[in-house]
């Protein structure tokens, strides 16, 4: 019994991976500059739906789920949190994220699945994010842009 189940996990996280493959592959270019027929909020917030959802929106204090990945300019992954694992429950329009997530999320009906490119002013801003495993190193240098590819999931 104890084998089919992690067989059938190791099943899941594999097909999961494979989803998340399929978009186009990451190149430097790719990551730090959106593409010409990327859409823009006024905020600078820049964004391309690379599949529709067709759930319900999002409202101002209500509850989203997102899987994510999390990109700085040179390509290198800072974060994520991907199927097999629970998806990352925020109240939108709250604070409880950066604020173009905050912006993003409240765009995007469930289902939706998006690459974003974040200003830095939308992000962490002139302070960076220091690393929890080294005090004088930063996990996001300040200033610093960021790309994510993300997914509204539906709350369950």
């Amino acid at each position: 019994m104890q084998t089919i189940r992690c067989v059938l996990l190791l099943s899941c996280w594999l097909v999961s991976a494979v989803a998340w493959a399929q978009t186009a592959p990451a190149t430097a270019d790719s990551l730090s500059s959106p593409p010409a027929s990327s859409l823009s909020t006024p905020s600078g917030l820049r964004y391309v739906v690379l599949r529709a959802g067709t759930g319900p929106q999002t409202v101002a204090g209500g509850r989203a789920a997102v899987y994510y990945r999390g990109f700085l300019p040179n390509g290198k992954l800072f974060d994520q949190m991907l199927f097999p694992s629970k998806p990352l429950r925020v109240r939108a329009g709250r604070g409880d994220v950066i604020k173009g997530w905050d912006e993003l999320l409240l765009l995007l009906p469930v289902g939706t699945r998006v690459q974003a490119w974040i200003p830095a002013r939308l992000a962490y801003g002139a302070k960076g994010v220091r690393s929890p495993a080294d005090e004088e190193r930063y996990l996001i240098p300040p200033d610093t842009d960021l790309r994510f590819e993300m997914e509204i999931m539906p709350l369950k």
